[in-house]
C-alpha cells in the first residue's frame, strides 16, 4: 500500500527535540530542534504535504545553544519555548526561553521545497524564564486548553508556574514548589493534565511520578517506584481523566489510574532498551505511540483501558435478532490489546515521537542522528476504529 509508506527527512545535525505545532489544526506541521556543538543550532519547521506525500521545510536559527526540549504554544501558532544549553564561566547551564517565529512562517510553507530557495531566518526572543535561582531546566509545558499565558517549567528540583504577560514578552513567576527529600532530586519530565479545569500537572523524578495541584502547588498523589529505573516521560489520556501513561529505563510502558496508585492498570514490555517517549493519540485514546533507544517506534492498541473498551456501541434498530444477540455477546467482552506495528526506519536512538495536531492518523518520530520519519496509522486499523 503506497499510501502507508513512511516519509523520511534528514537534518544535518543531531537532534532530540520534537513537537507538533499545537495551535495549527489545518496544516500538518512539526518543529524540530537540533543539537550541534560546532555550528549555530536550528529549528526546522517541517510541513507535511499529505496529498503529494512530501515534506517542505523552513529553517530558523537558534543561536543560543543546543536544544534539549521544545514545546509550542496551544494558542498562538508563532510562539514556542525551548530548553537549551548555554556555557557560562566554564559551566554548562540549561536555560529556557520563549520565542516568536517570523510572521510569514507561522502558518504556511513556501511553495518550493528546493533548498536553495529557503533562506535561514532568526527567532525573535520574547522572554527568558529566569532560572538563576533554580538550576537546570528540564522542560517547559504549556497549559493545554489555555490562552497560551500559563506555562510550567521544571528546573532541577523546582516546579515553577509562570504567567506570560505583555504578549509573552515578560514572564512573571506566579508560584513554585520544590521536591523535598534526600539526595540530588531532579525532575526529568512533566505533563499538564487537560482535565480538572487544567489544575493538575504530573511530574517524573528518578523512579517516582507525582501529581500537583497548580492552584496550591501542593502534591496530590505520588507513585513511588513507578518504574524499576529512571522515568523518562509521561502523558495523560485525553479522554479519561484519571489515566496516565509513563515509560522509562526499565524498558516498560505503564498505565496508571491516579485514584489507586498501588499497581499499574497495564504494563507493556515490547521495547528492549530505554523508552524515551509515550504519547496518547488525541482523538482515539487506545492508540499509544512509544519511542526507544532500541531504535524502534511501536504503535499499540490499548483498547481495554481506553474510553471505548467494548468498541463502538451499535444502534439496535440496525440489527436483526441474531445479529443483536451476537452484538450483545461482543459488547460484553473488552476488545484485545495488541501491538499494531513496529516501525524500524531509524538506525539510532528514537528520542521523540508525537502525533500531528491536525491529522489524528499521522505521527512523527525523531532519532538522534537527525532522521525524522512521518508515518500513518495502518489504513485497515483506521477503518476498523472509524466504522
Amino acid at each position: 500500500m503506497e499510501d502507508d509508506a513512511p516519509v523520511i527527512y534528514g537534518l544535518e545535525f543531531q537532534a532530540r527535540a520534537l513537537t507538533p505545532q499545537t495551535a495549527e489544526t489545518d496544516a500538518i506541521r512539526f518543529l524540530v530542534g537540533t543539537q550541534s556543538l560546532k555550528y549555530d543550532n536550528q529549528i526546522h519547521i517541517i510541513d507535511f504535504d499529505d496529498e503529494n506525500n512530501i515534506i517542505n521545510k523552513n529553517v530558523l536559527l537558534h543561536q543560543v545553544g543546543e536544544i534539549w526540549h521544545i514545546s509550542a504554544s496551544p494558542a498562538d501558532k508563532g510562539v514556542l519555548a525551548t530548553c537549551y544549553n548555554k556555557t557560562s564561566d566554564s559551566k554548562v547551564l540549561t536555560c529556557a526561553a520563549v520565542w516568536r517565529m517570523p510572521k510569514e512562517l507561522e502558518s504556511g510553507s513556501p511553495e518550493s521545497p528546493d533548498d536553495s530557495s529557503s533562506t535561514t531566518q532568526t527567532l525573535e526572543l520574547l522572554c527568558h524564564l529566569d532560572n538563576t535561582a533554580h538550576g537546570n531546566m528540564a522542560c517547559v509545558v504549556w497549559e493545554p486548553m489555555g490562552d497560551g499565558k500559563k506555562i510550567i517549567s521544571l528546573a532541577d528540583n523546582h516546579i515553577l508556574l509562570w504567567d506570560l504577560q505583555e504578549s509573552s514578552s515578560k514572564a512573571v513567576l506566579a508560584s513554585s514548589a520544590s521536591l523535598e527529600g534526600k539526595g540530588q532530586l531532579k525532575f526529568t519530565s512533566g505533563r499538564w493534565s487537560p482535565h480538572h479545569n487544567c489544575t493538575q500537572v504530573a511530574t517524573a523524578n528518578d523512579t517516582t511520578l507525582r501529581g500537583w495541584d497548580t492552584r496550591t502547588m501542593s502534591q496530590i498523589y505520588c507513585i513511588e517506584n513507578a518504574h524499576g529505573q529512571l522515568v523518562r516521560d509521561l502523558d495523560f489520556n485525553p479522554n479519561k481523566q484519571y489515566y496516565l501513561a509513563s515509560c522509562g529505563d526499565d524498558c516498560r510502558v505503564k498505565f496508571w489510574d491516579t485514584r489507586n496508585v498501588t499497581e499499574p492498570v497495564k504494563t507493556l514490555e515490547e521495547h528492549s532498551h530505554w523508552v524515551w517517549n509515550v504519547r496518547y493519540n488525541h482523538s482515539h485514546d487506545q492508540l499509544i505511540l512509544t519511542g526507544s533507544s532500541d531504535s524502534r517506534v511501536i504503535l499499540s492498541n490499548m483498547v481495554s483501558i481506553s474510553s471505548e473498551p467494548f468498541g463502538h456501541l451499535v444502534d439496535d434498530d440496525d440489527l436483526s435478532d441474531q445479529e443483536e444477540h451476537h452484538q450483545e455477546e461482543k459488547n460484553k467482552e473488552p476488545l484485545q490489546d495488541s501491538v499494531i506495528a513496529t516501525y524500524e526506519e531509524h538506525e539510532d536512538s528514537v528520542y521523540a515521537v508525537d502525533w500531528s495536531s491536525a491529522d489524528p492518523w499521522l505521527f512523527a518520530s525523531l532519532s538522534y542522528d537527525g532522521r525524522l520519519v512521518v508515518n500513518r496509522v495502518p489504513r485497515a486499523l483506521k477503518y476498523h476504529i472509524l466504522l
